[in-house]
């Protein structure tokens, strides 16, 4: 079992980042091979300053490595593997430009303006069909919102072994965790909670002091109606669900066991409750990830040690798949 799956290296890492993802990947690390890398490259698709990217890549490995990655797994920025990109460009030749078209990230980030777009966007999902197939992944860990590019993926590695006649990549199955809920937006129960938000107050930062998480979480948009004792009874109130899942995820509990014990109570009483719980998962991580940032030239040593065993692993698929288009005699 070989696992891949990286972050884009855009903006603070929040609770969403960390319950939905991050904490799933510290699990995997006994579960097999796995390699996480900072999509630095992926990154150039927006709009960032060359100091602000270079920041955020360490800060980013930083948080990282506080929340529990450690040498079990291959940490290392994208950008590092020069074999991520040289696989995406024979890959350039296997993709279609109907199934990037088809792309539903595509259309929602381009929006209406999709001449102006780069033409990296557009291809951005042939980038990530080589981060996972260089390494020969057999499972990537995804979400709801990245299983269309996984199907890409798949459709060109079919693709390539076909046209050339070989078996060289695997197809990687989707790896979804049951653990890793969808956390949302504290102000905004029906949107994801996300970096890109303009609103700090909707999402918990990493970095967040204990006393910004708890007032954050006492000004979350919340309802009027008592908890009832049913998760379920929950479907009509997004926020409400929200701040319930939270506490499930932050407290390794079934969402009905929380329901349960707080059923009949507002969240007058629910909030300082979570926020305590919030405070005392999330403190910790903070504190590591603040020494660690006292000293980023470690940090920046670390990613390029795992880049060294990636490239490595990476090697043999690229000069396979260079032979296997002619590139290499």
């Amino acid at each position: 079992m070989r696992v891949v799956s990286g972050i884009q290296t855009t903006g603070n890492l929040h609770l969403g980042n960390y319950l939905g993802a991050i904490r799933q990947w510290v699990a995997m690390q006994d579960e097999g091979e796995c390699l996480f890398f900072l999509a630095d490259l992926h990154a150039l698709t927006s709009n960032v300053t060359p100091q602000e990217l270079a920041n955020s890549t360490i800060e980013m490995a930083a948080t990282l490595l506080a929340a529990g990655i450690d040498d079990r797994a291959i940490l290392f920025n994208q950008s590092r593997v020069p074999a991520h990109s040289e696989l995406c460009w024979i890959l350039q030749g296997t993709a279609r430009m109907g199934w990037l078209n088809r792309m539903t990230q595509w259309k929602d980030k381009a929006g209406k303006n999709r001449e102006g777009a780069s033409v990296g966007l557009f291809t951005y999902p042939v980038l990530q069909a080589a981060d996972i197939l260089v390494y020969q992944a057999t499972h990537v860990p995804v979400g709801e919102d990245q299983k269309q590019h996984l199907e890409l993926a798949r459709d060109v590695a079919t693709k390539f072994n076909t046209d050339f006649g070989v078996e060289l990549f695997p197809l990687p199955e989707p790896l979804i965790s049951k653990a890793a809920p969808r956390i949302m937006s504290l102000r905004d129960g029906s949107a994801k909670m996300s970096k890109s938000d303009p609103s700090d107050m909707s999402r918990i930062n990493l970095i967040d002091d204990d006393d910004t998480i708890a007032s954050k979480i006492r000004k979350s948009k919340s309802d009027a109606d008592l908890l009832p004792d049913s998760f379920d009874a929950l479907a009509e109130r997004p926020e409400a669900k929200n701040l319930v899942t939270i506490y499930a995820a932050l407290a390794e509990r079934e969402p009905q066991s929380v329901v349960e014990e707080f059923a009949g109570q507002g969240f007058g009483a629910f909030k300082p409750a979570l926020a305590d719980l919030a405070v005392s998962v999330l403190a910790p991580v903070r504190d590591r990830l603040q020494r660690l940032l006292g000293d980023r030239a470690a940090v920046g040593a670390q990613l390029a040690r795992g880049a060294e065993r990636a490239q490595a692993l990476a090697a043999p698929t690229l000069k396979a798949a260079q032979q296997a288009v002619g590139l290499q005699v």
